[in-house]
C-alpha cells in the first residue's frame, strides 16, 4: 500500500526536532505541503533545509511559542497566508515534565497545561471550521503511554496527556459527521533529543548507543523505537488509508505499556 498525502496541507508543532521532525519529513515526503512551527528559529531554519531534501511539495517554517495564544494565533494567520488551508494539524509540542506531586507548584501545572493541552485546543480550534466546511481533516494528537497509564510521580505530564486523550474522543465525535478524523498517538520511549539530553543528563560514561541499548532492555521488542517508526503511522493516520480509524489512541511502545 502506497501512502499519498498529495494535495493536502499539514501543519506540525515542535517540528523541528525529533518526533514533529520525523513526521514532517515524511509527510513532505508523501506530497504534502508542510509547515512546522517551533521555538528556535535556527532549529527551525535547519529543519525546513533538512525536509525540503525529500519533500515533493512546499515545505515553510514559522517560529512560534505554542503555550502563548498570541503566538498560536499569528502563527495559523502566516500558514493561511502561505498555504490557504490546513487538512492535517499534528499537535506534537510539549515535553515530559514530572516529579513527586508536592514538588509540582502551580505554576509548573500552568505551565505544562498550557504547553500540551491548551496549544492543542487553540490551534485545533482554528483549524477545525475549515476542515467541516471542506468535509475532510485530520487531527492527530501526540501524546505518551502515560496518558492510559500513569505512573507515580507522572505528574504534570501523565494528567495533561490523559486530559489530551479526552480532548481526542470528544472531538472526534464532532468531526465524524463531517470526515473531520481525530486520533492520538501514544509515545513510549522512542530514540529523540529528550533521549539525548537526559543521557547528557546522567553524566556517565557509557556512549549515547550503549544507554539506548540499556533503556530498549525495558521493552518487549528488546529495543527502543525509532522516529521513523513514529512518523509511518503518523503519515497512515493523515491519509485517506485510514478513513476508518478515528477516536482512538494507539501506543507506539513496542509493547511496553501494560495497557492496550
Amino acid at each position: 500500500m502506497e501512502i499519498s498525502l498529495a494535495g493536502r496541507t499539514a501543519l506540525v508543532t515542535g517540528g523541528s526536532k525529533g518526533l514533529g521532525l520525523a513526521v514532517a519529513t515524511q509527510f513532505a515526503a508523501s506530497g504534502a505541503d508542510v509547515a512546522i512551527l517551533a521555538r528556535r528559529p535556527g532549529a527551525l531554519a535547519e529543519a525546513k533545509e533538512e525536509i525540503a531534501r525529500t519533500a515533493k511539495g512546499r515545505v515553510a517554517a514559522f517560529p512560534c511559542d505554542v503555550s502563548r495564544p498570541a503566538d498560536i494565533g499569528r502563527a495559523h494567520e502566516a500558514v493561511m497566508a502561505e498555504f490557504g488551508r490546513v487538512d492535517i494539524l499534528v499537535n506534537n509540542a510539549g515535553t515530559s515534565r514530572h516529579g513527586p506531586f508536592e514538588e509540582v507548584t502551580d505554576e509548573i501545572w500552568q505551565e505544562d497545561l498550557d504547553l500540551k493541552l491548551f496549544a492543542a485546543i487553540r490551534l485545533t480550534r482554528l483549524v477545525w471550521p475549515g476542515m467541516k466546511e471542506q468535509r475532510w481533516g485530520r487531527v492527530i494528537n501526540v501524546l505518551n503511554t502515560g496518558a492510559k497509564a500513569p505512573a507515580a510521580g507522572g505528574a504534570p505530564t501523565a494528567v495533561s496527556r490523559a486530559a489530551g486523550m479526552a480532548l481526542t474522543k470528544i472531538l472526534a465525535g464532532e468531526g465524524a459527521p463531517y470526515n473531520v478524523l481525530v486520533n492520538a498517538l501514544l509515545v513510549g520511549i522512542i530514540v529523540s533529543e529528550q533521549w539525548e539530553r537526559r543521557h547528557a543528563n546522567e553524566g556517565s560514561n557509557t556512549s549515547f548507543a550503549e544507554f539506548v541499548a540499556r533503556m530498549g532492555e525495558s521493552v518487549p521488542l528488546k529495543r527502543m523505537g525509532k522516529a521513523e517508526e513514529f512518523a509511518n503511522l503518523a503519515c497512515f493516520l493523515a491519509s485517506d488509508a485510514a478513513s476508518y480509524v478515528t477516536g482512538t489512541a494507539i501506543n507506539v511502545d513496542g509493547g511496553r505499556s501494560p495497557v492496550v
